[in-house]
């Protein structure tokens, strides 16, 4: 049974270790060493992911399982990318899901949760990028009516990768 609850300051070593550990299972061999370790440490070290949880311009939403561990999370809040984005839009930063969750259900309660959040804060539209060769992520997010609207150079350390920007109207 998965529980969720919306995150707080001190679930941030715990989320940092399972956002590291779910980066690192996903992409980890796409990286140098080097850039992995500074993506990590900036994304989701003592001043990225653990901060925002007391921060304002963030919300996040935890899954946790029966044993009380964080298998799954999303965090929502302002929109990041470069360009002209309405002050309605909203941008889905992050949503990981433990790889022993997948096809749980985890993922889809997150979204939901993402979307529901959303629009009742009167957002029309949800912003979000997503790595050109993660095609399960991409079918994911199409089966919610995601769409391709650009291309966006997400840095990983000094290394460049090629992401897609995706698009919800609300």
């Amino acid at each position: 049974m998965i529980a969720y609850r919306n995150a707080i300051p001190a679930d941030g070593p715990e989320l940092a270790a399972m956002a590291k550990r779910s980066f690192t299972d996903t992409f980890g061999t796409l990286y140098r060493p080097e850039d992995l370790a500074v993506f990590l440490d900036q994304t989701f070290g003592e001043k990225g992911l653990p901060a925002q949880l007391s921060d304002p311009a963030f919300t996040v939403r935890v899954a946790v399982d029966e044993a009380g561990e964080i298998v799954g999370f999303a965090k929502i809040g302002t929109v990041a990318f470069p360009g002209d984005w309405p002050a309605t839009a909203i941008e889905l930063h992050q949503l990981y899901v433990r790889g022993d969750q997948h096809g749980a259900g985890v993922g889809p309660a997150l979204m939901d949760w993402a979307i529901d959040v959303a629009r009742a804060d009167g957002r029309t539209e949800m912003i979000l990028s997503v790595y050109v060769d993660n095609h399960r992520a991409h079918r994911f997010y199409q089966r919610y009516g995601f769409v391709e609207i650009g291309r966006y150079v997400f840095m990983v350390g000094e290394q460049p990768d090629d992401d897609r920007i995706m698009r919800l109207v609300l």
